[in-house]
């Protein structure tokens, strides 16, 4: 697999996505359930093995999202994240420089996906900017990897694979991912 930059991949330590548009396919379900207001959102589970492989790589995962959701913060937890931002005002990049402060990583060390006119500034700033096949122009002009597949539709995963395979670790990864299932490794 090529597009990412293999020394550009080696160097990230972090990889941070947008929800809306990345994790799913844009589109909200909103109405009541049992008398009050119910969200529900659609995530693609090949998404979330893609991100049990990116813990299994050893590389964290953040959620940077410009509005809350219920949906998304039990999504983060089912699979495993814990730094999960949920600014309603979109202000994305001063709420990322934090974490990026807290954890002592700098801004070329990041991977942030992103889909939509919010998510601009950050990719703007990150060392590898990616956007999904549907993202806006804007996002896509300032991507360097541009995924063939739709938010909430593997998207996110085929990043990963991508990711993986341009640091050399996609081979090692699933070996490992399989030995967690009690399977041969070969």
């Amino acid at each position: 697999m090529s597009g990412i930059d293999p020394r550009i991949a080696r160097g990230i330590r972090l990889v941070v996505l947008d929800v809306d548009g990345v994790l799913t396919d844009n589109g909200l379900y909103i109405g009541m359930a049992g008398g009050a207001p119910t969200e529900l959102k659609r995530f693609d589970v090949q998404d979330g093995l893609g991100l049990h492989l990116l813990r299994i790589a050893g590389i964290p995962v953040a959620l940077l999202s410009g509005r809350f959701s219920e949906a998304t913060r039990l999504r983060a937890a089912e699979l495993g994240i814990a730094d999960v931002i949920q600014d309603p005002s979109a202000s994305k990049l001063p709420r990322l420089q934090a974490l990026l402060d807290e954890r002592g990583i700098r801004w070329d060390e990041v991977l942030y996906a992103g889909d939509d006119l919010a998510d601009v500034p950050v990719l703007r700033r990150v060392g590898m900017p990616v956007t999904v096949a549907n993202g806006v122009a804007e996002a896509r002009a300032v991507s360097a990897y541009v995924t063939e597949r739709a938010g909430g539709a593997g998207a996110v995963r085929e990043m990963v694979e991508t990711l993986l395979h341009a640091r050399g670790e996609w081979d090692g990864t699933l070996a490992q991912y399989y030995r967690e299932r009690g399977g041969d490794s070969t």
